[in-house]
């Protein structure tokens, strides 16, 4: 079994992209686990204080959560430009203790909906680049930017293919192979 840790970037009951997430449990490979990772509004902002006097309950079940995936998908929109805070703050959360944080090592994906021209690509570019630095192995080719608002992007058979490949490609990474 291929277990995938879901970060959602909204904190939105009905959002989208918690929706899209939801969506990917009817979409994975045979063999893969989607597990979203609840919990994200409940973090702290992160601090090394905090962190060093012991990390709170709900962090160390999200790093707990995250450290047992194989592999890692954001599902997230854009506001202003770039990554919800939440996303972020979950990234430094996971990032750390530096070095051996829950996502060192861990195969990363970034995928989302967002009603704007560029669909989400400056948060999933931001995402990315942030996850990297943390240790993470960013799965370029994992890249869904929904632009339109006029397309069901639950129902349109052109996103669920595109959501679809996007995962496979994610649980189909193999990191070794990518490091020859």
């Amino acid at each position: 079994m291929t277990h995938v840790a879901v970060l959602v970037g909204s904190l939105r009951a009905d959002s989208v992209n918690r929706q899209v997430a939801e969506s990917l449990r009817h979409l994975a490979p045979e063999g893969t686990v989607i597990d979203i990772v609840d919990g994200l509004g409940d973090l702290p902002f992160y601090n090394e204080d905090l962190d060093a006097a012991g990390a709170p309950e709900a962090v160390t079940r999200v790093r707990d959560l995250v450290g047992r995936s194989d592999r890692v998908l954001a599902v997230t929109p854009e506001y202003n430009a770039t990554m919800p805070a939440v996303l972020n703050n979950a990234i430094d959360w996971l990032s750390r203790p530096y070095g051996v944080g829950a996502i060192v090592g861990k195969p990363f994906g970034v995928i989302g909906v967002t009603p704007t021209p560029y669909g989400g690509k400056w948060a999933h570019d931001d995402a990315r680049r942030s996850v990297k630095i943390a240790g993470a192995i960013v799965v370029e080719d994992v890249d869904v930017s929904q632009t339109s608002i006029d397309v069901d992007v639950l129902h349109d058979p052109e996103v669920r293919a595109k959501l679809e490949s996007a995962l496979r490609t994610l649980v189909d990474f193999d990191p070794e192979v990518a490091a020859a």
